[in-house]
């Protein structure tokens, strides 16, 4: 059912954002004339590799320039139209081919970089249980400004916990995480500044 539901969804999401898409890839060709998509391996499910997809966001050959594959708030790699896809989250928009590809899920902890997984405690592994997802529960809680080890942890209970209640949840906060708002659970309810 899990994956009847990424595929339906996904191949959806795919048709909808086409024309959003098809603007995104225009800007980001313009500016530079440099490739539309960028491609970078991940590790998945069960530490398997995939080639992730991405609108390209920053300067060409950016992972060989400046922090390499970090990327701190207000890096100047990042392009003009790759601020704005960044911020709106578009340019996570061809990871919907990886769901339909069978690589990630919607729902589950963000896919990370081998030299991040090779650091991880037997712990943090946990993480790798389950599909690399478009959205998950760190992201709907704090996204990029909770510290490494804590956007871990909230994925480890994610693993654990994991049920269809939960991930309706995290699909319906998405939106309103991505647009400024932090989940703070039940006690706190939203604060902006996600």
């Amino acid at each position: 059912m899990n994956r009847l539901f990424d595929v339906s969804v996904a191949s959806l999401g795919l048709i909808v954002a086409s024309p959003f898409l098809a603007l995104a890839a225009l800007a980001v060709k313009l500016e530079d004339r440099g490739p539309v998509l960028y491609r970078q391996t991940r590790v998945g499910k069960d530490g398997v590799d995939f080639e992730l997809l991405k609108l390209r966001t920053m300067i060409v050959d950016a992972e060989k320039k400046g922090a390499g594959f970090a990327v701190d708030k207000g890096d100047s790699r990042i392009t003009k139209s790759g601020a704005l896809l960044r911020r709106l989250s578009i340019d996570e928009l061809p990871q919907l081919w990886n769901v339909v590809r069978g690589e990630m899920s919607l729902i589950g902890p963000r896919p990370t970089l081998r030299y991040q997984v090779e650091q991880y405690t037997p712990h943090q592994r946990r993480r790798l249980e389950v599909h690399p997802g478009l959205t998950g529960w760190a992201q709907i809680h704090g996204r990029a400004a909770l510290p490494w080890a804590e956007r871990i942890e909230l994925d480890v209970w994610y693993v654990d916990h994991r049920s269809w209640r939960i991930d309706l949840l995290i699909l319906f906060r998405t939106p309103l995480a991505l647009f400024g708002g932090t989940y703070r659970g039940s006690t706190g309810g939203w604060t902006q500044g996600g």
